[in-house]
């Protein structure tokens, strides 16, 4: 329930209900398409929680577009991205449309004119100087949310503390008296991973630990290569008895490998991801991870892109959310030496 000090957001009306933001939207705004018991549950928590509908100052017509470009769906971050975007665009009165990143990246960016975008956010993707330059020429506003490679200077760019999320991952195995961890980061080169590369470093720096650069893998940031690097990294002549994953999706391949060699998690050998995506709180034992607040940073982008389309300047272009390490149980002191 939305705080006593506060009005209720759309946002918060849309979580009392169980419904997604856009679906509370257009209950609250007298819509059709809204299945009867719905809009029950969404009218129900609209009398709850004193939401007070907004009062429209501006005539009806079309609703602008904003376009939300990912890397592509099924993963716990890109839910997490939509669900920021999607109360963020809500409060704002913005539609969104949403696509993957995968393929014709080019008629991609063609198609975003087509429809009339008002804005674009993209999210965890790699945009070359020949597509920044094309948004530029045809004064379209973007945003980029945890860059796949930085872009041009003025581009609002919303990320993590990857850097100080990194190096609390690897602080916490050192605490608990591992000194064989080894890292999984994304492809080299990615700002992101790179950054949290670096933490661990730093880690093992102030530690007065020397780094194997064996112990230092990159793949993406998804589990395709993530399960075979785990295994060559368990097939060491001294394995690492920790792994810090960049990724929870990364972590989740982590756990698959230690399975099926009967390795327990984390008896055997302990885990630590990147994320705090959904499906880390749910596994047994829960994953602990890096804490970043995703749906937070859409949301913090998304809003950057309301200021630009009302003429307003935005005078940081780049934004880092502090990031935090939540212990769960997948980590713990290592196996006793033979």
């Amino acid at each position: 329930m939305p705080r006593a000090t506060s009005l209720p957001t759309l946002a918060q009306i849309a979580r009392i209900a169980g419904v997604s933001v856009p679906t509370a939207s257009r209950v609250v705004n007298g819509r059709e398409n809204v299945a009867p018991e719905t809009r029950l549950r969404v009218e129900e928590a609209v009398r709850r929680a004193g939401y007070v509908r907004r009062p429209q100052s501006a005539p009806s017509g079309p609703v602008p577009l904003v376009d939300v470009v990912l890397p592509g769906f099924g993963s716990g971050w890109s839910g997490e991205v939509l669900r920021g975007a999607e109360e963020a665009a809500a409060e704002s009165g913005l539609g969104i449309v949403v696509s993957s990143w995968l393929r014709d990246r080019a008629g991609r960016l063609d198609r975003l004119a087509a429809h009339g975008t008002a804005a674009v956010l993209f999210a965890g993707t790699r945009l070359n100087p020949t597509q920044h330059l094309w948004l530029s020429r045809r004064r379209i506003p973007y945003a980029v949310l945890e860059p796949g490679v930085e872009p041009p200077l003025g581009v609002p760019v919303v990320g993590a503390d990857n850097r100080s999320g990194g190096r609390a991952a690897t602080e916490h195995l050192l605490s608990l008296g591992h000194r064989r961890i080894a890292v999984l980061g994304g492809h080299r080169g990615t700002p992101s991973s790179n950054a949290r590369i670096n933490g661990y470093h730093q880690a093992l720096a102030s530690a007065w630990i020397r780094p194997r650069p064996e112990y230092v893998r990159h793949t993406g940031f998804g589990p395709d290569r993530a399960e075979r690097l785990v295994e060559e990294l368990l097939d060491l002549p001294e394995p690492p008895t920790a792994l810090f994953l960049t990724s929870d999706e990364m972590a989740f391949a982590v756990l698959r490998a230690a399975g099926r060699r009967g390795l327990r998690v984390p008896d055997d050998l302990s885990v630590v991801g990147f994320d705090d995506i959904p499906d880390a709180r749910r596994l047994v034992p829960g994953l602990t991870t890096v804490h970043q607040p995703i749906a937070e940073m859409a949301a913090t982008a998304l809003r950057t892109l309301v200021r630009l389309l009302h003429g307003l300047h935005v005078d940081d272009t780049r934004t880092d959310l502090p990031t935090r390490l939540v212990v769960r149980g997948s980590t713990a002191p290592p196996p006793p030496e033979p």
